[in-house]
């Protein structure tokens, strides 16, 4: 068996001698003292495995030894021993986190029995939590779609810091899940049964936004009839999500580096110091970098929020992403509104592949839901569709038909562009969008396929560095 750390509190000394050498024998590494005081100064140097201390001590109770001991010790396992038993004490005991409650005198068997079911019951509790916070932690990270390798790097990042105080700014473009990734970082941690406190900091006019974030007292301002407690203090042992705080007024800046650097405020109006324990993650779709440099974003509170920075990449950088995150909508919307489209053509989805996404996993979402509810069931997404911006971008703003040679004539240079984006798309599909993939499929050199991209209008915006590849 593994030594278990034993401190036990007696202020008897015969007692505690005794104890002391039988727990030893035992398999138990023990430290003794007499007062609680000298046992929390040996928990400061250590941790324990079990705390036995007596109910009656000089000073500090036994009672206050153990609520001081779990603020600091949660895991440690605390027994009361007592000459002095009674209804009410074992009530209390129990209420502060006792394990067992001992009545003096007691035998060396039922001291080892309460210590060794206490160890099991707080054993199987740890595994537990570990075995929880495990799911959590991936069910999370799972809700973040996508195989892409920028998304797994998004995943694994969350998976590395979730569990841990440090302030996270997430960066991304409107629409790219910000508040999700907030949600898997607060979910995969620790403080995941305490509360998750989302706050939109572009939404709230400022004058308001000071009040949300901090509460008020009574009597604070005209209207302030009784005392409210703000965003932060709601989120005690919990997580902040600051979301668009790039938005936020210099004045409130300041506040906030306040709250990051010595966890405590007060409310409008009032003067007394409110002390907190949260966790802040931020989020915006600014480059606050580029804002710090104009005046306009306090440097040292960039620097207090960027500590791990998350940068999620948009849409049209996730080619590989776009027909999961369709087949997923549409699965979820399909249900929700008791409909059955299950599937997107081939055509339809390579012009999803060829569109820029200004508005990312948003606007897709948004796109799929309306043609749900648009659509009869049992049939799929084709490219008639499709909203014409998404179409203009892989088909020249109309739908290409496949060209028939007649007594009529044929334009051969039409038909030839026809046929020459078929087959670009087509090498697009099948590379997931990724245009390096695409070009070594047709044997080109990526910068050729680029520039017929361009020159057919495959590439709404001509001289666009492409990032998906």
């Amino acid at each position: 068996m593994k030594e278990r750390s034993l401190l036990l509190i007696e202020d008897e000394g015969p007692i505690r001698e005794a104890m002391t050498v039988m727990l030893t024998m035992n398999g138990y590494m023990v430290v003794a003292t007499p007062n609680g005081e000298q046992g929390l100064k040996e928990l400061d140097l250590r941790s324990f495995d079990f705390l036995l201390t007596d109910l009656r001590l000089p000073g500090m109770s036994g009672i206050e030894v153990i609520e001081s001991v779990k603020k600091v010790s949660p895991h440690t396992n605390c027994i009361i021993l007592t000459g002095h038993a009674s209804f009410e004490t074992a009530v209390e005991a129990m209420r502060v986190g006792a394990a067992a409650y001992l009545k003096k005198p007691f035998s060396k068997d039922e001291l080892l029995l309460a210590l060794d079911k206490a160890y099991e019951v707080s054993a199987l509790k740890q595994e537990n939590y570990k075995l929880k916070r495990e799911i959590i932690t991936s069910g999370c990270t799972a809700s973040i779609l996508g195989s892409s390798a920028e998304i797994a790097a998004v995943r694994k990042r969350i998976e590395k810091v979730a569990d841990t105080d440090s302030t996270a700014l997430i960066l991304g473009q409107s629409g790219t899940g910000k508040e999700l990734v907030a949600r898997a970082l607060h979910y995969g941690s620790s403080r995941a049964e305490k509360p998750f406190v989302p706050i939109n900091c572009g939404a709230i006019p400022e004058n308001l936004l000071e009040s949300e974030l901090f509460g008020y007292e009574k009597g604070a301002f005209t209207g302030a009839i009784a005392t409210k407690i703000g965003r932060f203090e709601a989120a005690h042992k919990g997580t902040v999500f600051l979301d668009e705080i790039g938005d936020m007024s210099p004045s409130l800046q300041v506040k906030i580096l306040r709250v990051l650097q010595e966890m405590e405020f007060e409310r409008l109006g009032g003067r007394k110091t409110v002390h907190i324990d949260v966790r802040v993650v931020a989020a915006t779709n600014q480059d606050l970098e580029k804002a710090v440099e104009q005046g306009r974003f306090r440097e040292d509170l960039y620097y207090r929020l960027n500590v791990i920075p998350i940068n999620l990449p948009p849409l049209k950088e996730r080619g590989n992403d776009i027909h999961e995150l369709i087949n997923t909508f549409l699965a979820k919307v399909s249900k929700r509104k008791r409909k059955n489209v299950k599937s997107i053509s081939d055509e339809a989805l390579r012009c999803c592949y060829a569109y820029e996404w200004p508005g990312n996993i948003r606007e897709l979402e948004n796109l799929i839901e309306r043609i749900v509810v648009l659509k009869e069931s049992g049939t799929a997404i084709t490219l008639e569709d499709l909203p014409d911006k998404i179409r203009a971008g892989c088909r020249g703003g109309g739908v290409a038909v496949k060209p028939r040679l007649s007594v009529d004539g044929i334009d051969f240079n039409e038909a030839v562009g026809s046929f020459e984006r078929e087959l670009i798309l087509d090498a697009l599909t099948l590379a997931n969008g990724v245009k390096k993939k695409a070009a070594m499929y047709l044997k080109l050199n990526r910068t050729t396929l680029i520039e017929k991209m361009k020159r057919m209008g495959m590439i709404e915006k001509p001289g666009r560095q492409d990032a998906a590849g």
